[in-house]
């Protein structure tokens, strides 16, 4: 068994499966793939269902309020400013794309890559969050890569500090299965290992799921 399978089993029977990403649409989570961006879920949250109580959760219906109002509606995101500009950067594809397909599922539809190379020539899209867009809206089989998974795989000698997002992505799924849900819940596990366990700072070392094992120095070409 390769170690990200024997990682995986170990997350799965310390944290059991996650049910992530907590929402109701495609569309919402499109929506909060980009204002989690340098904010923690309860303000994305707090976002959304401010646009939920406000029926503002459709892609024509955000894309016709002016920057502004859509700034002060998701204000609880953090870097509200910045981040209303790139969902409007995001709308404009969407919206463009739904008029010609027909739908979002229609759009949602198109080839990974092709769907993938769309998402990221939209301002503000990188590629973790074009990858959460696919994986957890799309439902296409594409590793997602934050900053957790750097921490925790550095801090077990797995990969090298200056490993890129693709070369992580590629230690992923080079070995494991093509498949959506164990990509799904595969982050997901990591995410929480994060929050409890890695932490940037003060990690909790000797009571994490992970500690059996031990930094190990792959031979790699990073």
């Amino acid at each position: 068994m390769h170690v990200v399978e024997s990682i995986y089993t170990s997350l799965l029977d310390h944290f059991g499966p996650q049910n992530w990403w907590p929402a109701d649409s495609p569309f919402e989570v499109m929506v909060g793939a980009v204002l989690t961006q340098n904010t923690n879920w309860a303000n994305v949250s707090r976002a959304i269902n401010t646009l939920k109580s406000e029926n503002l959760l459709s892609p024509n219906l955000l894309y016709t309020l002016p920057l502004e109002i859509l700034a002060e509606k998701i204000r609880p995101s953090g870097y509200y400013n910045l981040k209303a500009k790139r969902l409007n950067n995001l709308l404009d594809l969407v919206v463009k794309e739904v008029e010609k397909s027909g739908s979002l599922d229609a759009f949602f539809s198109q080839d990974r890559d092709v769907l993938r190379g769309k998402l990221l020539t939209v301002k503000g899209i990188g590629p973790e969050t074009a990858d959460s867009i696919l994986l957890y809206a799309a439902e296409k089989p594409v590793f997602v890569v934050d900053a957790y998974t750097h921490r925790f795989l550095s801090r077990h000698g797995l990969i090298g500090e200056e490993s890129s997002y693709q070369e992580i992505q590629e230690f992923f799924m080079d070995n494991l299965p093509e498949e959506t849900a164990l990509f799904n819940e595969y982050h997901a596990l990591i995410v929480q290992l994060g929050k409890e366990f890695c932490k940037k700072n003060h990690p909790l070392c000797s009571e994490c799921p992970l500690r059996e094992f031990e930094p190990i120095v792959l031979e790699t070409d990073w």
